[in-house]
């Protein structure tokens, strides 16, 4: 945490839950060399808290291995088996941060990501969007997120190879679009 404070327009101090159906927590990686792979995880579940000082805001998040989808049924069922996920063992990944620091423009959270039984600090760097009200009455928040890993940080040693080319790249990257609803006071 840091004793430095942020003014963001719109800007609500609170506790808010990730609404899944408008979030996105996709992952892109290298595959035999030549092209990149796209996938994206539909169970995701958390919160944010948005504290009076933007810089002691926290979250926590749980991501649902098992809803992991490539568009392709194959290889999705790969990613979840041993080689990979090992979702009957490990069926969740968690990101847990508490504080964040400001970068030019955009914010860091240091927060904790595990997978897979490890847990390793990975910095995600993110660009609040806003707070606005929805349709139905509430208030939602938004943020977008990427980082950096290296899947064998986690366990993830999958290691196949084709004609002497790795069929998988090691390193991830992480693209994230979350919107979270304010809970309301008796819901707090």
């Amino acid at each position: 945490m840091t004793s430095t404070t942020v003014d963001l327009p719109g800007y609500v101090a609170g506790t808010w839950d990730i609404d899944d159906a408008h979030s996105d927590v996709g992952f892109v990686v290298r595959h035999v060399v030549v092209t990149k792979v796209r996938g994206r995880f539909s169970d995701v579940k958390g919160t944010i808290v948005t504290a009076e000082n933007p810089l002691e805001s926290s979250v926590d998040i749980t991501i649902g291995l098992d809803s992991i989808s490539t568009h392709n049924e194959t290889r999705d069922n790969h990613l979840r088996s041993a080689d990979f996920f090992e979702v009957e063992t490990y069926p969740a990944m968690t990101y847990k941060a508490s504080g964040a620091r400001q970068d030019g423009d955009k914010f860091v959270l240091d927060g904790e990501l595990t997978l897979k039984g490890v847990t390793k600090v990975v910095p995600l760097t993110f660009e609040f969007n806003g707070v606005g009200p929805d349709p139905w009455g509430g208030t939602r928040i938004g943020f977008s997120a990427t980082a950096k890993i290296n899947r064998k940080d986690f366990n993830v040693n999958f290691e196949g190879v084709q004609n002497g080319v790795a069929v998988v790249a090691d390193k991830i990257d992480i693209q994230i679009e979350v919107e979270a609803v304010l809970r309301q006071p008796e819901q707090a």
